[in-house]
């Protein structure tokens, strides 16, 4: 956004001149001091996001987000839609091979383009600005807050639980407050000890894994103790309404949703053209068995009523089956929701801050801390959109009316697999798939986002009505660039002074 050269009242510091193309920035007047210990990687000072991120750290994002709460809390969405154990499962495993079709897509995008943002990015080098803005939108204003929200309620409610009885329901405002903590706690992390961060993580994800191995050796021995009465007639009752298999196809694809969570971060992830595909590789047939295996478990031990009538399915199996050990999946689904919320709030914030940097968000959320190389600005902004969410009552609602819109936008994002093998084919692709694969992906999305026009119309045009009203902001805040010069003036001055206030600076770019 073009604006007007403001003076530094400083000597320490200089504003930089802005131009139409950046924006007004903070740096240091002289040598650069070097990074603080822990912060950044000491083979540069330059002012730009650095690359911590090994395979391990890659990994671990995959499963932080994919391994959040739902596996443990609400995998019962399939088997309420088919109506039959056996049809459940194999929805399981078809949701997982059409998760893994799907990475394979990212991870030629991904070392195609290897920028930060994800989806973001793609739509935007391959369709243009008003497709990635209504996507940036959507995923700002609704998908990633009320994610956010969510998970810091789901493990506020697990904290919380152990204080009051059962016949007592824990207060709403004391979920609020401890969601809103856990939020504002994981923010600062991300924002200042990025190395804590990836740590946290990779003992989080084997703390995850080990839970649910946990699950399904206990499902397995509870079977060959010859309790398999649930899977004597496993496909009877099953439903054959398109509308509710694409609805159940749905819920099996959310517990899969974060696959190309690593695809927001490529900036940050060293040797990205290796490490990226790799963990893409590593991660999603170890979710595809482990999820198809602990829904077994769970089918073993509890009664397709019993899992339809719970609300968080491991504590059920816990307690039926674990005797005075059932305290350990409580515990367990805590933490996998802190962890998932902490990956959530990291890679979320690198989307909004190349939005911003592309011109499509407020120009002080491409802004990175000239102490800690985070995205400072982009995390504190999400972190206020995400505790104005706690207090929405219908949080869960947005994300229905979003769901299906999301689901375009992905079909969008593989699509341009095959757009860029027609307008660029010699562009260079480190991972080259087969042209099937995007097209299978393509195809069954397409019927995923067709099919439940008729099923839930309401919910369908809402999604559509919230991505529809980003298109006049589109045109004041984007397009139009000729603004008045005392809008022009407030904009500068309110990015300056988040400029003071965050210690941040635009993005060096490489010599």
């Amino acid at each position: 956004m073009p604006s007007n050269e403001l003076q530094s009242p400083t000597s320490e510091m200089v504003l930089l001149t802005p131009s139409s193309d950046n924006p007004p920035s903070i740096a240091p007047a002289a040598t650069k001091q070097p990074p603080r210990e822990g912060s950044a990687e000491s083979d540069s000072s330059r002012v730009v996001m650095k690359k911590q991120l090994g395979l391990l750290e890659g990994v671990a994002i995959i499963l932080g987000i994919i391994f959040g709460s739902g596996i443990f809390v609400s995998p019962k969405g399939v088997l309420r839609e088919v109506e039959s154990v056996g049809a459940s499962l194999i929805i399981w495993v078809l949701c997982g091979l059409l998760s893994m079709i799907g990475a394979l897509c990212y991870a030629e995008l991904g070392t195609a383009i290897p920028k930060s943002g994800g989806d973001y990015a793609y739509i935007y080098e391959a369709y243009g600005s008003l497709p990635a803005f209504l996507f940036l939108w959507d995923a700002m204003m609704i998908f990633v807050p009320t994610t956010n929200a969510i998970m810091g309620l789901t493990f506020a409610s697990y904290v919380m639980e152990p204080f009051f009885d059962s016949p007592c329901q824990i207060p709403k405002i004391a979920l609020q407050l401890v969601a809103a903590v856990t939020i504002c706690s994981l923010t600062y992390l991300n924002s200042y000890y990025m190395k804590v961060t990836t740590k946290m993580q990779n003992i989080i994800m084997f703390t995850k894994i080990a839970a649910l191995v946990l699950i399904i050796v206990v499902g397995l021995v509870w079977m060959l103790m010859g309790n398999v009465e649930n899977f004597e007639k496993p496909f009877e009752n099953t439903t054959t309404d398109p509308g509710k298999l694409s609805v159940a196809f749905y819920s099996g694809i959310f517990s899969y949703a974060g696959w190309n969570y690593l695809n927001f971060m490529t900036e940050e992830l060293r040797d990205p053209y290796r490490n990226l595909p790799r963990a893409i590789y590593i991660s999603l047939p170890l979710v595809t068995g482990i999820y198809v295996l602990a829904n077994m478990a769970y089918l073993a031990v509890l009664s397709p009523s019993e899992m339809l009538a719970s609300n968080a399915i491991a504590v059920t199996f816990g307690d039926k089956i674990l005797g005075i050990f059932s305290f350990i999946m409580p515990v367990m689904v805590g933490i996998s929701a802190f962890g998932g919320l902490s990956v959530h709030i990291m890679t979320s914030s690198r989307m909004c801050f190349v939005g911003a940097r592309n011109g499509h968000m407020p120009a002080i959320l491409s802004h990175i801390s000239v102490k800690s190389y985070t995205p400072l600005p982009a995390l504190v902004f999400m972190c206020f959109l995400s505790i104005v969410m706690l207090v929405v009552s219908d949080v869960y609602v947005l994300i229905t009316y979003s769901s299906i819109v999301e689901s375009f936008f992905i079909m969008l994002s593989v699509s341009a697999v095959l757009y860029f093998r027609y307008t660029r084919p010699c562009m260079e692709r480190p991972i080259k798939v087969s042209l099937w694969i995007p097209a299978v992906f393509v195809v069954v999305c397409a019927f995923l986002v067709v099919v439940p026009i008729y099923v839930k119309p309401y919910e369908v045009g809402m999604g559509v009505l919230i991505t529809l009203i980003g298109i006049p902001f589109y045109y004041v805040g984007v397009v139009w660039q000729n603004k008045p010069k005392w809008v022009q003036h407030t904009i500068d001055s309110l990015t300056y002074t988040c400029q003071k206030l965050f210690l941040s600076a635009r993005e060096e770019k490489q010599d």
